[in-house]
């Protein structure tokens, strides 16, 4: 699938600057108290913080295959979390008025790669820089920094779907891997949000909502709706 291991390589740019400011401090002290109880324990303890820095961003990062599934006029879920609204609401940018809104928060311990919610083809591609507030309300989507994704059902052509990519308290940045006028299959990998995040997604009104509030999802698998 398109854009695989690329959540992989944001995890080796991370690790990389830090591992190299490990490993130069490690040096200095080897070097400068070769015999030292006290600095081989600091060693030690520098050994340990990488290791387990290393071993949370690789989880964090991880991007396992969707299960993908084949029936028509399915849409499934673009993220991994938990869905903690589902409503009606106004998006006048890409769906232009009234559609319904599932809302799903991502914690720091969810997959945080996302995927195309349909198959079709990629009509808006659109950041907004805005604030950093807790993702975990889902009022959120109205002041943080986000992308919004947009794309013209192929088993439904004229019918919009919206994937909003929230960024959070932590997350700071998402990082977007399709494109306007691109076509794309149901449940690929699109985009990445790096640390605790949300997204909303925007259905049209003749859409049948097949999730719940509390319900958990996963990104690529999770039917959360028809489209009627």
């Amino acid at each position: 699938m398109k854009h695989k291991r690329k959540a992989w390589q944001a995890a080796g740019k991370i690790i990389f600057w830090p591992s190299i400011f490990l490993f130069v401090v490690t040096l200095v002290i080897r070097i400068s108290r070769p015999h030292s109880d006290v600095f081989e324990n600091v060693v030690l303890g520098i050994c340990w913080v990488w290791i387990v820095f290393t071993g949370f961003t690789f989880y964090f990062f991880r991007d396992p295959e969707a299960k993908v599934p084949t029936e028509p006029n399915l849409v499934v879920s673009p993220g991994h979390g938990k869905v903690d609204a589902i409503d009606e609401t106004d998006e006048p940018v890409f769906m232009g008025g009234r559609c319904k809104r599932i809302s799903m928060f991502l914690s720091v311990f969810n997959v945080h790669v996302q995927n195309t919610p349909v198959a079709g083809q990629v009509k808006y591609v659109k950041h907004t820089s805005g604030k950093f507030l807790n993702a975990m309300a889902a009022e959120s989507a109205a002041e943080n920094e986000n992308v919004l994704i947009g794309f013209d059902s192929a088993e439904r052509p004229g019918q919009k779907i919206g994937a909003r990519l929230i960024a959070g308290l932590i997350a700071r940045r998402i990082i977007p891997w399709v494109q306007e006028g691109e076509t794309v299959a149901r449940g690929e990998r699109m985009s990445l949000i790096q640390f605790g995040s949300r997204v909303d997604v925007y259905l049209p009104l003749s859409a049948k909502i097949q999730v719940k509030l509390g319900d958990k999802t996963v990104g690529g698998e999770t039917v959360i709706a028809t489209l009627e």
